[in-house]
């Protein structure tokens, strides 16, 4: 017997009721069916004696992306961005970044605890950096000043709702750091969410940088990882840092199969993720308890409540609902689409929101 369409109806909104939507960060996919085959599949080695041919094809994969020499594959995108660091400063050197961005206020301190340097930091654009404000403020060479030697950016920039950097603004910088002969750092945590917006290549950006972090379990959807690339003396110093920092894995090759897989596989689809939350935010911005949210150019939205609702009382309504969320400052909740944000979690989310 064939069932109704009243009846159908009713299963589908069960359904769209039972289901659990996560909108904390992209970090929190899991592996495809596809990707898991993948991993499975993977032939794998020693990673530590240079001898997992799986990881060493990711290295030379997103090097070659990215118009590198070298790669060197991370646990972690923090772990990346501090190797780098590491590398590129002497104790007592000072790193030029925004005020806002990931390498200063969510590693821990890094840059102080791994480096011993200190971070000058920039009001941006939401987050980005220009020639002129970096150029003011590299300091002369007293013997009473820190010395700067590193320029890091972040793109897309994390707490400024997903903005990204125009071309021709990193070229403008990377010109100001070879005039003084800075180093010049990418993280690049979501650097392919501003690619499919821009248009440009990977290989546009990645020659600019002395070295550039890319992040395969954000947007991408893997699992597990960083990649830092560089030239081969760059990532031939990095390697014994990274030993350093335990992050010499064995047997990576499993993990490493999953960023290959996401690199063929998920680029192109973050535009999805991008429509999707800019259809988000189109809700959120005729809801009487939202005050005021950033423009939206990828996948990140934040927003800021009225006084007519707090925070936390937002936070505990949605996930009362089913929906995962979190806190992002006073009156601010960021939400992150993603790979397992469908659309039947944006239609369920909105409906939730309008009823609120």
């Amino acid at each position: 017997m064939q069932e109704n369409g009243s009846k159908r109806e009713n299963r589908n909104r069960e359904k769209i009721n039972f289901m659990i939507v996560d909108l904390r960060s992209d970090t929190v996919t899991r592996p495809t069916k596809e990707m898991l085959e993948a991993m499975f599949a993977a032939a794998v080695g020693d990673d530590v004696f240079n001898e997992d041919p799986t990881v060493n094809a990711l290295e030379q994969k997103t090097a070659a992306l990215f118009g590198k020499e070298a790669g060197l594959y991370c646990p972690s995108g923090t772990m990346t961005n501090q190797i780098a660091i590491k590398v590129h400063t002497q104790p007592g050197d000072e790193v030029i970044c925004e005020n806002t961005c990931h390498i200063y206020n969510y590693e821990g301190g890094g840059i102080s605890f791994n480096s011993g340097a200190q971070a000058k930091l920039l009001a941006g654009d939401r987050g980005r950096l220009n020639a002129r404000q970096v150029e003011e403020n590299i300091n002369a060479s007293f013997d009473w000043l820190a010395r700067t030697s590193l320029v890091s950016i972040e793109n897309t920039c994390n707490r400024s709702g997903g903005s990204y950097y125009s071309l021709d603004g990193m070229k403008e910088l990377g010109a100001v750091c070879r005039k003084h002969q800075l180093k010049y750092h990418l993280d690049g945590a979501r650097i392919f969410n501003a690619l499919v917006e821009t248009g440009d290549s990977p290989k546009s950006v990645g020659t600019l940088f002395d070295s550039v972090s890319v992040c395969l379990s954000k947007g991408l959807g893997a699992p597990v990882g960083s990649v830092l690339l560089g030239d081969a003396e760059f990532i031939r110093k990095a390697r014994r840092i990274r030993k350093v920092f335990g992050g010499g894995m064995r047997q990576a090759g499993y993990l490493a199969a999953a960023g290959i897989y996401a690199l063929d596989n998920h680029v192109t689809r973050l535009k999805e993720d991008h429509r999707r939350a800019k259809t988000l935010a189109a809700t959120l911005q005729s809801l009487p308890f939202v005050e005021s949210m950033l423009p939206v150019d990828t996948n990140i939205l934040i927003f800021t409540l009225s006084d007519k609702l707090k925070s936390e009382d937002l936070v505990a309504k949605l996930k009362t609902a089913g929906i995962i969320s979190t806190g992002f400052g006073k009156q601010t909740i960021r939400f992150v689409t993603h790979l397992d944000f469908t659309e039947a979690m944006l239609e369920k989310t909105i409906q939730v929101l309008k009823a609120i």
